[in-house]
């Protein structure tokens, strides 16, 4: 199946995706996502990003191609983008760490909290660690304008272990619309409505990488926290992909140069039965179905692929039924 996303030339972002019927995202060895963009390109850690935080916690191997962060007592680690971006496509292969991680989180992220501070924008991959003998849970969340009030959270599982080899996460971030990639697997399209307003992300924002200690909340609410005795939690990161318009965060203009609305732009074509296969099967959790949370669920919720057909899967929490995991472990 061919997926193609096309932007205007000022981004350069003319998108092939191709999804082959018997690829996915739980191959032993995924392709790059290189093969996603046309255009796009590896980028050593010195050409693309800088140290954040950490000291001997972020260690750059193999001539800039791996980066190696880590949790210990002392501290975690983390790293930033050189530029900031208004939209583009932005991906990295991650290897997660193994054993006992409860507690630890693991980030691949958009944000520009240090230049908005009340109005932030942000588009995060979040890896949520567990206890011995549970998987880790990604966590996706999009945020416009500071509405952090209003998560749009989406958990999943995955159908390999994070843990055992690297993996690529992606994010296509467009005027109009979001989309989330395991390997080269849709797994969340967010469309911008009128309804979204500035909770859309809309300014522009830097790359993120980080591994912390989120014991408060990361596992079953805070209840597992980190637990240093089995430190260090060592997350690598490779395939490092940064394939967007930069611009000067504070400059009042950017659509002369990173608009994605002239004339013949097309909008972006997403694999709906790749989408749906995976989050009918792997996703566990959707702010979306969360009644409690939204008696009224959010305008572009009516949007989300599958939305209808999934909501009989979950209950008034927003968590899949137990009996539709347990169809689900059954059936792999």
């Amino acid at each position: 199946m061919v997926v193609v996303v096309a932007m205007p030339p000022a981004l350069s972002l003319l998108v092939l995706l191709v999804l082959a019927l018997h690829g996915g995202a739980g191959d032993a060895t995924p392709p790059p996502p290189l093969r996603l963009v046309r255009g796009a390109r590896r980028v050593a850690f010195d050409e693309g990003y800088t140290r954040m935080f950490g000291d001997g916690n972020l260690a750059v191997l193999r001539d800039g191609r791996r980066v190696r962060l880590t949790l210990d007592e002392s501290t975690g680690a983390g790293f930033a983008s050189q530029d900031v971006f208004l939209h583009g496509f932005f991906s990295a292969a991650v290897k997660l760490p193994a054993y006992y991680a409860a507690g630890v989180v693991v980030a691949f992220y958009l944000s520009n909290g240090d230049t908005y501070e009340k109005t932030h924008d942000e588009v995060d991959f979040e890896f949520l660690g567990n206890v011995r003998g549970r998987e880790w849970r990604v966590q996706t969340n999009v945020y416009g304008n500071g509405s952090t009030a209003a998560g749009r959270e989406e958990r999943y599982d995955l159908p390999f272990d994070p843990t055992d080899e690297l993996h690529h996460y992606s994010i296509l971030w467009t005027r109009r619309r979001i989309i989330f990639y395991v390997d080269e697997t849709p797994i969340r399209e967010v469309v911008r409505t009128a309804a979204m307003g500035a909770a859309f992300p809309a300014k522009p924002m830097s790359v993120y990488a980080t591994i912390w200690d989120g014991s408060a909340w990361a596992t079953l609410g805070g209840r597992y926290r980190v637990n240093y005795r089995y430190a260090p939690f060592v997350a690598e990161f490779a395939d490092l992909v940064l394939h967007g318009c930069a611009v000067d965060p504070l400059a009042v203009e950017h659509s002369a140069s990173c608009g994605d609305e002239e004339e013949g732009a097309a909008e972006a074509v997403v694999s709906s039965a790749a989408m749906a296969g995976f989050r009918r099967g792997h996703m566990s959790y959707s702010y979306c179905h969360d009644r409690r949370r939204y008696p009224v669920a959010l305008s572009e919720c009516a949007l989300t692929g599958g939305a209808a057909s999934l909501g009989r899967l979950f209950g008034p929490d927003g968590m899949k039924r137990r009996r539709a995991r347990r169809a689900r472990d059954a059936s792999s």
